[in-house]
């Protein structure tokens, strides 16, 4: 109940930055994490970014081997303080606060993201799926939501400026889920009801190989 409480206050405070209105669901957790896949032959590095108070560190955690490792990198300086509390007998987590932009990361298997991407702009955007993307290992997945019917939400209740870095950012988003995403689940057993996209780097040219898709793949964030 902590948690939550937090979540709540800060999001009140800082909405721009948290994004999300409520903890993750956990059926939102499974799907976000859906693609760490065990490995019994060797050990697994995870990302996850703007993990807020910790409901899919959880996730991650449970599905840990005893070698696996976890890079937390949490802007929120609270946020962090909660997540240091929760897993300080933990070496196989490594928390980071800042933002992603500010960090050097490492090569992973796994990236799990919360960032609210509806809320950025198209230079910054393209600049963390650059990062993300890139620090991905050969075979590696990201993953990560945005709540559905958000977009059409950011367009009706944006004007003047703010309504231009709005579509610019939007239309940044489209083209990279259209470039990257392999496949796209609805999680309705959310607060909202949430999309979860799933991506993996594509090598040039983008257009040698077909993307999988799947009935429920929907590029809208």
């Amino acid at each position: 109940m902590a948690e939550v409480t937090l979540f709540l206050r800060e999001y009140a405070k800082t909405r721009q930055d948290v994004g999300a209105i409520a903890p993750s669901s956990a059926r939102l957790c499974r799907a976000l994490t859906r693609y760490m896949i065990p490995n019994p032959g060797r050990s697994r590095a995870v990302l996850e970014v703007g993990p807020g108070t910790g409901a899919v560190t959880r996730y991650i955690t449970d599905s840990l081997g005893r070698l696996d490792t976890v890079d937390l990198i949490e802007a929120n300086p609270r946020f962090a303080d909660l997540l240091r509390q929760t897993y300080a007998d933990d070496p196989r987590l490594r928390i980071r606060t800042g933002l992603i932009q500010e960090q050097e990361l490492g090569s992973y298997d796994t990236i799990v993201c919360g960032l609210p991407f509806a809320n950025f702009d198209a230079r910054t955007t393209e600049e963390i799926f650059d990062r993300l993307l890139g620090s991905l290992r050969p075979g590696g997945t990201m993953s990560f939501f945005g709540y559905v019917g958000g977009e059409t939400i950011r367009r009706a209740f944006a004007d003047g400026v703010d309504r231009e870095r709005t579509l610019a950012g939007l239309g940044a988003l489209r083209r990279i889920l259209r470039r990257h995403t392999f496949r796209t689940e609805t999680v309705l057993g959310n607060l909202p009801p949430a999309r979860v996209h799933h991506l993996a780097p594509v090598s040039p040219p983008a257009h040698s190989e077909p993307v999988p898709t799947c009935d429920c793949r929907n590029t809208s964030p």
